[in-house]
């Protein structure tokens, strides 16, 4: 029998070993959900819908080409390890370069990402658009893509810092991303939200 959520779950715990023991046995007990530490929340959100799927899929299509010419991969299940916070976010997909530094099999650490994007989900809005991208900006992320069919936009964030990205372009889906080097490539986005 499955379960079916509404909206994510979320357990805030002070301390950092209980914390780090809750979310490994979580991460066991519940392998088809996503499990994350966001900001010292342990977060257990919804599995992702067909449509959700669909926009991940759509984008790792466009990206996939133009990565298997660089040598790089593109992971649409991978964690991510944000070293200096304890938080621990399994965005929609990652890009990576060849053999990342990995912290254990399924986390890359975050600053070894050449892209994060993250597909909005009702449960996970404020989560992708405030908190992840301030983490990942910390941690070294160099671009941090929010496709938001919700509200019909992508926001990407690039040059991060201490402070949290200095550059964010955001635009209707629909119009072209331009992505910058070392990608220079563009993503249609239309066909992100094409059924």
């Amino acid at each position: 029998m499955g379960l079916l959520m509404e909206r994510s779950i979320a357990y805030q715990i002070t301390d950092q070993g209980e914390l780090e023991r809750l979310y490994l046995e979580l991460v066991d007990r519940f392998e088809k959900h996503r499990i994350e530490i966001v900001s010292g929340r342990i977060v257990v959100r919804e599995m992702p819908t067909i449509a959700h799927a669909d926009v991940a899929y759509q984008l790792m299509a466009q990206l996939i080409p133009f990565s298997m010419e660089k040598g790089w991969r593109v992971y649409p299940e991978a964690r991510l390890l944000l070293q200096v916070q304890a938080d621990r976010f399994e965005p929609d997909l990652i890009v990576v370069p060849p053999n990342p530094p990995l912290w254990d099999p399924s986390h890359v650490y975050a600053n070894a990402t050449l892209l994060v994007a993250e597909v909005v989900s009702p449960s996970s809005v404020h989560d992708d658009h405030v908190v992840k991208p301030r983490a990942c900006a910390i941690a070294g992320v160099p671009l941090y893509l929010v496709i938001d069919t919700f509200a019909n936009r992508f926001r990407l964030l690039s040059r991060p810092g201490p402070e949290g990205y200095a550059d964010e372009i955001t635009e209707s889906l629909g119009k072209p991303l331009e992505l910058p080097a070392p990608w220079n490539l563009t993503i249609d986005t239309g066909k992100l939200i094409e059924g």
